[in-house]
Parts: structure tokens; sequence; C-alpha cells
């Protein structure tokens, strides 16, 4: 109704304009007859307003068309009848762009789905290469050896990477929700990263309590501690450090805590660590960094439903929580 209205504003005050100009001229003449002048007013008032309310009925259809901004009833604007030519020319426009729209929404969809299972076939592939390399150097203890195996945790790390940053958009299918003992989970990531931390004399500690039990996907959790202990040691300035793992609960919320002794991020770069691509001024020193870890992590702990804040400061360390909301 309001678009009825603002379309047929100008209409209206030409008309207006229109009488009042036919009675000044009347009145310039020196007509005096106020009763004959009111009744062509009413006359004329009355034949805009039947002219007005013809064009709401014939054209009520496209008003609804084009007053309604909610696509989701798009549908239903499709369907809806209307008893003009201009309307049903109109709707007939929307529904040949609709079905356009649908089947371009079709066709991005199966190129993901395809680019997505490539993705996966292509990593589980290369990972077959690097369990050979790992079997040809078993036993070898030699600076050679552990520089290959170093390379290799570095290639299956960012082979995992890829993979999960695949799998994150279809994370649905791949979500699978039950109790997870934290001790345990941080004690597998620690002894899986073994040679990372060694090589790098990193010293963990876990002192999460044994008790805790969140419920969460282990799979993806695993790999949001895994990257954040990746990230402990990459930027520990190639000093021996310590890394704490903690847990603590505070107001009906188990917290689990990693801790390094690290280089620190900027102030200026804390707000933004969580962004895609962004590495900021650690990022321009450590070139192997692509900004995407942190971003992984944030925006699977969305997923999971679970908070992540991080703390750091310069020259001191870094600290990341991740908050678990405790249900019964």
């Amino acid at each position: 109704m309001k678009l009825f209205w603002r379309d047929h504003f100008s209409l209206v005050i030409f008309n207006i304009i229109q009488l009042f100009l036919v009675l000044s001229i009347y009145w310039l003449d020196g007509y005096r007859n106020w009763s004959t002048a009111l009744y062509s007013v009413f006359f004329g008032a009355s034949i805009l307003l039947v002219y007005l309310l013809f064009r709401y009925v014939l054209y009520s259809g496209l008003y609804r068309i084009l007053s309604t901004a909610n696509l989701r009833d798009l549908d239903e604007l499709i369907q809806m009848k209307v008893l003009n030519p201009l309307a049903s020319s109109l709707q007939h426009l929307l529904l040949q762009y609709y079905r356009l729209y649908q089947s371009r929404i079709h066709q991005l969809e199966h190129q993901q789905r395809d680019h997505i299972t490539f993705i996966n076939q292509w990593v589980h592939q290369m990972k077959t290469p690097l369990a050979v390399i790992h079997l040809i150097l078993k036993g070898k203890i030699d600076p050679e050896s552990d520089q290959i195996y170093d390379e290799i945790d570095r290639i299956g790390k960012g082979l995992d990477m890829i993979l999960y940053m695949s799998r994150l958009e279809s994370f649905e299918p791949d979500f699978h929700v039950e109790p997870v003992v934290l001790r345990k989970l941080v004690s597998d990531v620690i002894y899986d990263n073994k040679r990372l931390l060694i090589r790098n004399e990193i010293y963990p500690s876990n002192e999460v309590d044994e008790q805790l039990c969140v419920i969460t996907d282990a799979k993806w959790l695993r790999f949001i501690i895994n990257q954040l202990m990746t990230n402990a040691v990459k930027y520990s300035s190639g000093h021996a450090h310590s890394l704490k793992l903690m847990s603590h609960v505070r107001d009906h919320v188990i917290v689990l805590e990693v801790q390094d002794e690290g280089i620190g991020i900027p102030k200026k770069d804390v707000e933004r660590v969580f962004e895609a691509y962004y590495t900021g001024e650690n990022g321009r020193k450590y070139r192997e960094s692509t900004g995407m870890g942190l971003y992984l992590v944030s925006e699977i702990c969305k997923r999971l439903n679970h908070n992540i804040q991080l703390k750091s400061t310069v020259g001191e360390g870094t600290t990341v929580q991740i908050l678990f909301s405790i249900r019964k």
C-alpha cells in the first residue's frame, strides 16, 4: 500500500494543482459561484479516487511483489496471481532469473563437492609416500635422517591443514560429538609432536586435570590443540622454553589453557590473529606463516560451540584458552 501511494503521489499532486489552476482561471474571469466551484472540485477528486482504486485493484499483485523483500518467500511471489500484463511479465522475468539462479547454485555446489573430493583423495595419496619414507628411515639415527624426519613432519602437518580446511565447509557430515577426556587427548598430541618438541628444545608439561571430560569432537579438538602446539614451537625464537597445557573450571566453564614462552604477539596484531591469511608482524619474520592456522582454530571452535580467547605479551609469550561449557 505504501509503495502504491509513493508511486502515485506525483499524480495526486498534479491533479490538485490542475484543479487549483482551473478555479483560478474562473476566479480571474469574474466567476463567483462557490457552490458550483466546490462541486467541480468534488467531481474531479471523485474521478481521481475512482482511477486510483482501479489502478490499485489492477496492479495490487505487482505492488505486493515489489513490496516483499524477503527472499525466502520467492516461491510464493512467483506463484502469486496477478491481473495485468505488466505484473505478469515481471513475474515471468523473476521466474526465469530464479531458475537461472538455482541452476548456477547447483552447478557451484557440484563443483565444490568435486573439488573437496579431489583434495581429500590427493592428500591421502600424498600421505602414502610419506609413510613409505618413514619406513625407509626407520632405525636410522644420524643428522641427515633427523632432518628428513623434520621435513616429513612439516609436510604431514601441511597436508593435514589442507584436509581440514577442505572439510570445514562440509563440517556436519564429519562431526561426531562424544565425551572426551582432556588429559588423555593432550597427552596424545604431545606424543605425536615429540620429535618437533625435542628438536626445538621445548619442554611440555601436561597439567590437565585427569577428571575433566568435555563434550566435543575428538578429531577436530585434536587438530586444534596440535595447531596451537605447532604455533608455540614455531614462535619459540630458537631458545629452550617450557610449554604448559593446563586446565581449570570457572563459572560452569571448563578452560583448557595452552601457555608458551615464545616471542609473543604485538598488541596491534592480537585482535586480528583469527582473520584468514593475516600473518602480522611475526608473519613477516617467519616466512612459513600462512595466516590460516589460528583462523582454522577459530572457525572450528565456532562450529563446535567452544569459545577461544588469546592473550599475548611481546617477549613473554602467548596464552590461548579454549572454553567448554559444562553440560549435564
